[in-house]
């Protein structure tokens, strides 16, 4: 049974003398000895020391039992530096170097402890240079979780400081939610940092959130107000479209008027919009098709009409070629009082008919311009003094030019021959 040691000196541990076989074997061991009443030594600093006795067994066994004590105290520091040099928090490693100090003063223990204390003691300057390295671990993951919670702030107070006009609220109010919960896990999973600050950062954060919240209701409380007149206003349309659909006489005009009313009065939100815009499109359909089955009618009855302004077209359009303007303005006033007698013809036909008479009478009044040009006393006294000139300067630079041709003076003669080929162009001209 192991009993508590204490300290024995002897200046000699190899000169104590064992009858035992077995305590012969066991004085050779390095760092520790069996007496013959199975009390345990260690070799420890400058002397013996007690650690034990281990009676009813040989001396090797006794050994072999502290000698485990210690390889269990040798563990024990090896494991503690491995914990040192993978960052253990060092509070925890100062502690256990402290503790295991301790434990090896006075260990029960056979084996080298002197190099234990040292490795120990080791771990003291370990733990100065993981407190100096975690507290500047520390001051860094102070300032990331610093920026990461000011920069969630200040993306949360720039959504805030928006045009609401402009805003997606849909989409800001997805974003906001994502800043919220960044906020939560940096709160949960960051570095803490100060009370104060952090409090000021959530005081700043929640002000954006609660701002961009106001907004939103006022936005949607306006919004309601807006749709609801919106509403109400085109409901009004659609009724008085619906009671157009069902009376009699042209009403295109006032359900073109009813829809430039629906264009401006607002949005009354998508489902309400599809719904009254449906039955606003199905009024307008039935005026419509009531305008078409009207106008089909009277096709089919100015078709005859028709007839006679083709007929009459066939009769005009030989004028395009005519040459004299009295005669073909006594053709086109005979036409044109027989085409207004003939009536309307159908929709369909009434730009290209109108067009082709359109033709002749340009024709015919460009005809008559010409004539009155001609005919026109003052322009013909302007033309004949006119000629009469350029008639004179034609006789004065042919004699010019006979005698350029006598001289053989080329220049002369090309001068002549530019200006008499000029004045005879004007001649003609006015002829």
């Amino acid at each position: 049974m192991e009993g508590e040691g204490s300290t024995v000196t002897t200046p000699d541990p190899a000169a104590t003398t064992d009858t035992a076989t077995g305590s012969a074997e066991a004085s050779a061991h390095p760092w520790g000895r069996v007496d013959e009443h199975g009390v345990v030594f260690v070799r420890d600093r400058d002397g013996e020391r007690q650690v034990g006795e281990y009676p009813d067994a040989t001396p090797d066994e006794a050994i072999a039992y502290y000698e485990r004590k210690y390889t269990d105290l040798a563990a024990q520091v090896t494991l503690l530096e491995q914990r040192a040099h993978r960052g253990a928090p060092p509070a925890d490693v100062a502690k256990a170097v402290r503790r295991l100090s301790e434990a090896l003063e006075t260990a029960n223990a056979v084996g080298d402890l002197e190099a234990l204390r040292r490795r120990v003691a080791a771990l003291g300057g370990t733990v100065e240079d993981l407190s100096a390295k975690r507290s500047e671990e520390h001051k860094a993951q102070i300032e990331a979780a610093r920026a990461d919670r000011i920069a969630i702030v200040e993306e949360a107070e720039a959504l805030a400081a928006r045009d609401p006009a402009t805003v997606q609220w849909k989409a800001t109010g997805q974003a906001m939610d994502a800043l919220f919960t960044r906020w939560q896990e940096a709160q949960r999973s960051s570095t803490r940092l100060p009370k104060s600050e952090s409090n000021e950062l959530w005081k700043r954060f929640r002000d954006a959130r609660s701002h961009i919240d106001a907004q939103r209701r006022a936005y949607f409380a306006e919004l309601d107000q807006s749709q609801s007149a919106a509403r109400e206003a085109k409901e009004r349309l659609v009724e008085r479209a619906e009671a157009l659909a069902g009376a009699s006489g042209d009403a295109i005009g006032e359900y073109r008027s009813l829809l430039e009313a629906w264009k401006a009065a607002g949005r009354a939100g998508r489902k309400v919009d599809d719904a009254l815009w449906a039955r606003f499109r199905a009024a307008g359909d039935a005026i419509y098709q009531a305008k078409a089955a009207v106008q089909a009618e009277q096709d089919a009855e100015y078709g005859d009409n028709l007839k006679v302004k083709l007929a009459l077209l066939d009769e005009a359009e030989p004028l395009l070629k005519a040459t004299d303007a009295t005669s073909a303005r006594q053709s086109l006033t005979s036409i044109q009082r027989r085409w207004d007698a003939a009536g309307r013809v159908p929709r369909d036909q009434l730009r290209p008919t109108e067009d082709r008479l359109r033709r002749v009478e340009q024709h015919v009044a460009q005809l008559e311009q010409d004539h009155w040009r001609r005919t026109n006393p003052e322009t013909k006294a302007r033309s004949e003094g006119l000629a009469a000139q350029l008639a004179s300067a034609i006789d004065r630079l042919e004699r010019e030019l006979e005698e350029a041709r006598a001289a053989g003076d080329a220049k002369r003669i090309k001068e002549a021959e530019d200006a008499l080929n000029a004045r005879r162009i004007w001649l003609d001209a006015i002829g």
